[in-house]
């Protein structure tokens, strides 16, 4: 009887393992009784988006510089998608944020529906001091052999035009022939500057396009406007840099190029072709100055033309082009429609810089 007890006791312990063991297989399979896991919590993927800034010069037939126009006055597209400006400003003027004011039912949309407010202290991770300076600026002298006739009058031109520039500008002063020399870093003391112009001298073949990719690389690094300006008396002889892969660094990163040159430089087709498509695609100029007295009206130019220059910026509409963008800027109505623009042509998107969960994304090397 005790042994019965045993085995029917036994019987009951596995037949109840058993249950709890299809039980829990059970509720394994199903998902059912079991509290549901903790939903797996989605990365959020953050994608820095580049402020876009185009230095925009305004012209009449003559020449002459347009002042006085306003936001509403330029439309800006990318690839053909119209843009939204963020922050506008003319000349040296203090930059504003460009606010859109949604007009009254009962009023059409005019210019009065854009308002212009003042920059907070920090704007889109950049000072209010770093938008408002003026253009820092990065002269390049050609050095070279080819540079033995009028090497004196070109360091006077150069010195000129470091002094005519406001306080506001910093100013960087290298030199160049098969090799880059960075003979003042960029500083608001004049005398610094001046100093590295005099102590230049002539001497090796010339690398221009070499030199210049490491310019525009140094200018890049810096927030704000800037400008590249080349005094440069012949063809390059020593460069394994193409010139397209200067304009288009250039372009990408904002930096327009002036090239000043002397007519010895014109007598040679190639270099002439160059300095103006690359002058053109960045939104700068080129001069072909006969002697030196030309070579200082050409820097005295270029200061007049960084004192009108429009400053827009805009962050890029959703673009699925990840290559080469083209900008259009055009003037809104028929009393502007002869007016005549120029500013760089487009840009390649910096690589994007993606962050996960609260992983805060690194910054971009520089606004295009």
């Amino acid at each position: 009887m005790h042994q019965a007890g045993k085995r029917t006791g036994s019987k009951i312990r596995v037949g109840l393992k058993h249950s709890l063991l299809f039980l829990c297989l059970s509720v394994f399979f199903s998902g059912a009784g079991m509290p549901a896991p903790a939903q797996k919590e989605e990365a959020h993927i953050h994608v820095i988006v580049d402020l876009v800034q185009l230095n925009v010069a305004v012209t009449d037939s003559k020449g002459d510089y347009i002042t006085g126009l306003r936001p509403p006055d330029f439309l800006v597209s990318e690839d053909g998608i119209p843009q939204k400006l963020a922050t506008f400003s003319e000349g040296n003027e203090p930059t504003r944020r460009v606010v859109e004011i949604t007009p009254p039912p009962d009023k059409p949309a005019t210019a009065e529906n854009v308002e212009n407010q003042e920059l907070p202290a920090q704007a889109s991770g950049e000072t209010l001091g770093s938008l408002t300076a003026g253009a820092n600026v990065f002269i390049l002298f050609d050095t070279s052999n080819y540079m033995y006739r009028g090497f004196v009058f070109a360091q006077d031109a150069i010195a000129d035009f470091v002094r005519s520039l406001e306080n506001a500008d910093k100013v960087a002063f290298y030199s160049y022939s098969r090799n880059l020399s960075r003979a003042a870093a960029l500083t608001a003391d004049r005398s610094t500057v001046l100093r590295g112009v005099r102590t230049t001298v002539a001497g090796d073949d010339a690398a221009l396009y070499n030199c210049l990719l490491l310019t525009v690389k140094d200018a890049a690094q810096f927030t704000g406007r800037k400008v590249v300006v080349v005094f440069s008396n012949g063809p390059d002889n020593a460069s394994m840099v193409p010139p397209e892969d200067v304009a288009e660094l250039a372009q990408s990163t904002g930096i327009p190029i002036y090239m000043i040159s002397t007519q010895q430089a014109r007598l040679e087709p190639v270099s002439t072709a160059v300095f103006e498509r690359m002058t053109a695609a960045t939104g700068g100029k080129a001069y072909f100055a006969k002697n030196w007295k030309e070579e200082r009206r050409a820097f005295s130019s270029i200061r007049d033309d960084l004192a009108h220059l429009y400053a827009l910026s805009y962050y890029p509409q959703p673009n699925p082009n990840t290559g080469w963008r083209a900008i259009t800027v055009k003037l809104v109505g028929d009393r502007l429609k002869n007016y005549h623009i120029r500013t760089r042509s487009g840009y390649r998107p910096q690589p994007a810089r993606f962050s996960a969960g609260g992983i805060p994304a690194m910054p971009a090397e520089s606004a295009p």
